[in-house]
């Protein structure tokens, strides 16, 4: 069976208020050609289809025209909700979807009960995990502490469970929205930390033959059996480096599997260029970036006049100006950036306890100020849901 694996469209986004609604359907356009192109057996689409829980009427368009465009090549397509998307409104109808072959699964809940699609060697079964936000479904899957991995594993429990009481032979794919050790991360995914800790173990996904993921931006391989489709296009500069693909799966008879990465249509491509105005605007090797999406970084140690409308007259793509003047090693704010570098949120807390009292927090400190920051996540992923 053949399986077109990709994520995180993130429909009705901008690129710092350029609109991509172009672009995004350029992009669906051809993963339906794609599709017929490869005869493919089914798309799977692994969360993330909206860029937020109410998404404008244009982003809904063309969701809606994907679908049809789909449907009318009858070839099943899988999808699950991610950390964007609300859950309830991406769901509604996919009762009535699902007769056109659309298979929809943002309900925690149904994560066992599975697509079955057949080929000539028999069926697969396909699992839908939609996005799990620990504190919301701890409930559901019966975990002492809310945590990722705790409730990640728990619902594939429940998949592996269903699946050891398939016909022998059944082959098992799984599509799962989630940050998995050893995934490179950019700036412009959402945070899902819990409890000081975003990832799950790819061994979580043990038991199915392939694992399709969402989230993380960059196309990218866990194992031969895991995989992170990445997003279709570039939502940040620092996907500046990211080549934009679908995983093209081939599942075997014996669930063996094998992929090539299908490049994406690039609309306009991006660099991130540093140094001095004077030489941003004379260095000769940037000619190749002016007709990119600029982010520019400058280094003079005094601002300079009218920086971002000089460097437009060269790079008419500018849309980021960031100011990283050369300062020397024993200056305050250069101190003060290294401390906080690398750091999450309940480091910078710890830090800050030390510093007003003297000494850092003890573990029961620790354990509430984790609590409040896992609280105020999910009082916000409650916000998105309720929206």
């Amino acid at each position: 069976m053949r399986l077109l694996h990709t994520s995180d469209w993130h429909l009705g986004r901008a690129f710092h208020r350029v609109s991509l609604l172009n672009a995004q359907a350029e992009f669906l356009a051809y993963l339906v050609e794609v599709v017929r192109e490869h005869a493919v057996d089914a798309v799977l689409v692994a969360g993330d289809v909206y860029d937020r829980a109410v998404p404008p009427l244009a982003a809904v368009e063309l969701f809606d025209d994907a679908l049809h465009r789909l449907a009318e090549l009858r070839v099943p397509t899988v999808m699950i909700s991610g950390n964007h998307d609300s859950a309830r409104r991406l769901g509604v109808g996919a009762g009535l979807i699902e007769r056109a072959g659309i298979h929809l699964r943002t309900d925690p809940a149904r994560s066992a009960t599975p697509v079955l699609l057949s080929d000539r060697h028999g069926e697969v079964a396909f699992y839908g995990l939609p996005y799990l936000e620990p504190a919301l479904v701890k409930d559901e899957f019966a975990v002492d502490r809310p945590s990722h991995e705790a409730v990640l594993g728990a619902a594939m429990d429940r998949v592996r469970a269903d699946l050891a009481q398939r016909p022998p032979g059944t082959r098992s794919v799984a599509l799962a929205h989630a940050f998995v050790t050893g995934g490179e991360a950019s700036d412009s995914e959402r945070d899902i930390t819990v409890g000081g800790v975003a990832a799950v173990p790819a061994g979580v996904f043990a038991g199915v033959d392939y694992t399709a993921l969402g989230h993380l931006h960059g196309s990218q391989t866990i194992n031969d059996r895991v995989r992170y489709a990445g997003s279709p296009l570039a939502y940040s500069f620092s996907e500046a480096g990211h080549r934009k693909s679908m995983w093209l799966v081939d599942l075997a008879a014996d669930g063996a599997v094998t992929a090539e990465r299908i490049d994406c249509p690039v609309p306009r491509p991006l660099a991130r260029i540093r140094g001095t105005l004077a030489e941003l605007l004379a260095d000769p090797r940037l000619t190749a970036h002016e007709g990119a999406w600029v982010e520019a970084t400058l280094t003079d140690r005094v601002r300079p006049a009218e920086p971002m409308a000089r460097l437009g007259e060269r790079f008419p793509g500018t849309l980021s100006l960031v100011f990283a003047p050369e300062r020397a090693p024993d200056d305050p704010e250069v101190s003060y950036a290294r401390r906080l570098a690398g750091r999450d949120d309940q480091q910078i807390a710890e830090d800050f306890v030390a510093h007003v009292r003297g000494t850092g927090p003890d573990e029961a400190e620790r354990v509430v100020l984790r609590d409040a920051f896992d609280t105020a996540r999910a009082d916000d992923a409650l916000h998105e849901v309720v929206r």
